[in-house]
């Protein structure tokens, strides 16, 4: 054992275990393990915010997620409603387009219907005045009856012309 006292790896293990005697005597060991301590604490401390904003994060993912699905389904609605009145307005001005067809058809069917009482009124009155016409040649003059019927013939090709 006194080849131990002459080395000084012997003494230097000697020291380093007399400086742990001294620094455990002192209490560092428990400066050491309260600053570890801390140092946990401050890490879990951390962990903790950082696991809060990720729940705060993932709940206004969803709320947008939510806003996003509702402005998607509103625009939706907003489309659907703008389709349905565009229909409805178009289904109204063909109804009115129809309904002024309608009436200008019918206003020239009465112009037609007037036009032609008018044409027959016109032949009735043409063919009235040749009758009297005739007439009046026939008794103002003395025709032989060839004549009368050369004239009458006449006259009736005359009101056949003038009909057509």
């Amino acid at each position: 054992m006194s080849y131990l006292l002459g080395d000084t790896s012997f003494w230097a293990l000697i020291g380093l275990i007399g400086f742990f005697a001294i620094v455990f005597y002192m209490g560092a060991h428990k400066a050491v393990g309260k600053a570890l301590d801390d140092r946990a604490e401050k890490i879990r401390g951390e962990l903790d915010e950082a696991r809060r904003l990720r729940e705060e994060a993932q709940e206004m993912l969803a709320s947008y997620e939510r806003k996003h699905a509702e402005a998607a389904e509103e625009a939706e609605q907003i489309i659907k409603k703008a389709r349905s009145e565009a229909e409805y307005l178009r289904e109204q001005a063909q109804a009115e387009i129809a309904e002024r067809i309608e009436r200008r058809t019918a206003l020239a069917e009465q112009r037609i219907a007037q036009a032609q009482a008018q044409a027959a009124k016109e032949v009735k009155t043409l063919a009235a005045d040749l009758a009297v016409d005739a007439a009046r040649e026939l008794l103002s003059g003395g025709l032989t009856k060839p004549q009368r019927t050369k004239l009458l013939k006449a006259g009736i090709e005359d009101a056949k012309e003038r009909l057509n």
